[in-house]
């Protein structure tokens, strides 16, 4: 079992890629294609997928039964002790300008001073 989805892609990638599997919903494609095609398949969605993204999802043979492989995502597949993880980076993380901390007029309403 293949599955491809894409994201911010052109119309003309997803065309092609309806010529092998079968697209059951917007940008997302699956099918069952040999290894051989699903490689060349991989490599024009990566060639032609311009400012968009991509995700590749396969069966294969190894402990968790699938693997997966992205292009231009900001979520990477890091291995970890033989199984694949994806590795998100901390976007949450407070600037490094900003003061931490309380602000003066937080302190007033909790504490009830001015």
């Amino acid at each position: 079992m293949t599955i491809i989805v894409l994201t911010n892609c052109p119309a003309g990638l997803r065309g092609f890629l309806t010529r092998w599997l079968l697209e059951i919903s917007a940008g997302v494609f699956v099918g069952n294609p040999s290894a051989r095609i699903r490689d060349v398949l991989w490599d024009e969605v990566r060639q032609y997928a311009g400012q968009g993204r991509a995700l590749l999802a396969h069966t294969t043979n190894n402990e968790q039964g699938f693997t997966f492989r992205t292009h231009d995502h900001t979520w990477h597949p890091t291995d970890h002790e033989g199984l694949t993880l994806i590795h998100r980076p901390n976007l949450s993380a407070p600037a490094p300008d900003r003061r931490s901390g309380w602000s003066r007029a937080s302190k007033r309403r909790r504490f009830g001073g001015r």
